[in-house]
């Protein structure tokens, strides 16, 4: 292990352990330095592995503090037949909990929400998943969900939805009918719609100014890109979100069932 990892360790498992509070503040750089017999650039490079990791803030001028743990998010296969289920249940019930809870494990008391809609010409990409030509009006939908005690969205989602196929029940144009109880999937049962099967594509990279800004990142992190494209039981393509998910508290899971073999 490399001086600046055992630093890291060393400050990351009492962090973990709860050791150390939220605005904690770590010993200064010649203190680390002087306690490790390290090398200030060595200091330096484990208090970076630190903040790309969510754990620290390091505020100019005032020190390096442990970072209130910040809000997960979970994201499992099941999420999607889960609301499938929930869409044709009764208007009542559908209104009691959403996706995001139950990725989260929080209330929808727990959460802020927003919505913007639009109208966008299709670009070329768009145009190829939908197989519509390019221009076609789509209907654009932005939204952000994040958690009442923290100041960013747990999530950047932008979703795309041919503008013909959902002008079918006008109230699916309005974001004021927003959060929908039952979310896409019921919105997609109010025109007769049916999902066979939803495809995500998740990839990662470095975020732009403004997503960093947005999502609150800490110098590092990067973010999960998740197009999530929903395709109906006539195989075509209803619905793509593109889902930007900040690295530090976002994970994945995923289980496949695999077949024994025969004796």
């Amino acid at each position: 292990m490399a001086k600046w990892e055992r630093i890291a360790a060393d400050w990351r498992e009492k962090i973990h352990s709860g050791e150390l509070a939220p605005e904690f503040k770590l010993p200064n750089e010649q203190t680390l330095k002087a306690d490790y017999e390290v090398s200030l650039p060595v200091v330096r490079q484990a208090l970076d592995a630190l903040e790309a990791e969510g754990l620290v803030d390091r505020r100019h001028g005032r020190g390096t503090f442990v970072r209130a743990p910040r809000q997960r998010v979970r994201r499992s296969p099941e999420r999607y037949q889960w609301e499938k289920d929930r869409a044709r249940l009764p208007e009542s019930q559908r209104r009691r909990t959403g996706a995001t809870e139950r990725d989260t494990g929080l209330t929808m008391q727990d959460l802020e929400f927003s919505a913007e809609y639009r109208t966008v010409p299709a670009t070329v990409e768009l145009g190829r998943l939908f197989s519509v030509p390019v221009g076609a009006k789509m209907l654009e939908r932005v939204y952000r969900t994040g958690s009442r005690r923290e100041n960013a969205p747990l999530s950047l989602n932008t979703s795309y939805m041919v503008y013909d196929v959902v002008a079918e029940n006008p109230a699916l144009l309005d974001a004021h009918n927003e959060p929908w109880p039952g979310g896409t999937q019921n919105q997609l049962l109010s025109i007769g719609i049916e999902l066979d099967r939803i495809v995500d594509e998740i990839t990662a990279r470095p975020p732009g100014p403004e997503e960093a800004e947005a999502l609150n990142l800490p110098p590092g992190v990067s973010v999960l890109i998740l197009r999530k494209i929903s395709i109906d039981t006539r195989d075509c393509v209803v619905e793509v979100s593109n889902v930007v998910l900040p690295g530090d508290r976002t994970e994945f899971v995923y289980t496949t069932k695999l077949a024994r073999w025969s004796e």
